[in-house]
């Protein structure tokens, strides 16, 4: 049963990275299909600082600067790049994880379907799990007290070069590995704030 929340009074600036090229938001990544991509290695996970303690375990999401923050102790976290949603699709507000699945399948929702016929509405009846999966191989369920499940996701994505820009219909994707490594750190219940865009 996921643990009962009150609302994250948490200000992005409260972090501190580990000099200013690790705030800075990275370069946008090339949106083409590439099968030769390999990541930056800026975009790879780091551990960086903390201004501030924060009880440890928590998933904060800044946009600004396409940055994923698992909290640790001593001041400590685990900082992903992650691509989030284009335009005002983007949904800053407090979270838990309700539920955690690999090699999800995958419905897009009524308003995708809406937004872009031609595109979602063959797969109105679903998509299996698998390596082509827009969810990639893990998926975290974001649900608030309030609505139950929220329809956003913290997931992968079979397009790891679209990661580091604002391309999509409002989850926060990651880079299969990553996602993979972030999925085995944080259990249902895990408090997540998606902090508003600047």
């Amino acid at each position: 049963m996921p643990m009962t929340l009150t609302s994250l009074a948490i200000n992005r600036r409260r972090f501190l990275g580990i000099g200013a090229a690790a705030l800075a938001a990275p370069q946008l990544a090339l949106a083409q299909s590439r099968k030769d991509y390999i990541v930056p290695e800026e975009y790879l996970p780091i551990v960086v600082r903390t201004r501030d303690q924060f009880a440890p375990g928590q998933i904060i999401v800044d946009p600004n600067t396409f940055s994923l923050y698992l909290t640790m102790e001593r001041r400590r976290a685990a900082r992903f790049i992650v691509g989030i949603g284009r335009g005002n699709l983007y949904e800053a507000g407090s979270f838990y994880i309700g539920a955690k699945k690999e090699w999800p399948s995958w419905t897009p929702t009524k308003e995708m379907i809406a937004r872009s016929p031609k595109k979602y509405g063959k797969y109105a009846g679903g998509m299996p799990g698998g390596p082509n999966n827009p969810l990639g191989a893990r998926a975290l369920y974001l649900f608030t007290e309030k609505k139950g499940d929220t329809f956003l996701r913290i997931h992968g994505t079979p397009e790891p070069w679209t990661i580091a820009s604002a391309v999509s219909n409002g989850c926060v994707r990651l880079v299969n590995e990553h996602i993979v490594a972030l999925y085995d750190l944080v259990d249902v219940g895990t408090p997540v704030t998606f902090y508003a865009k600047s």
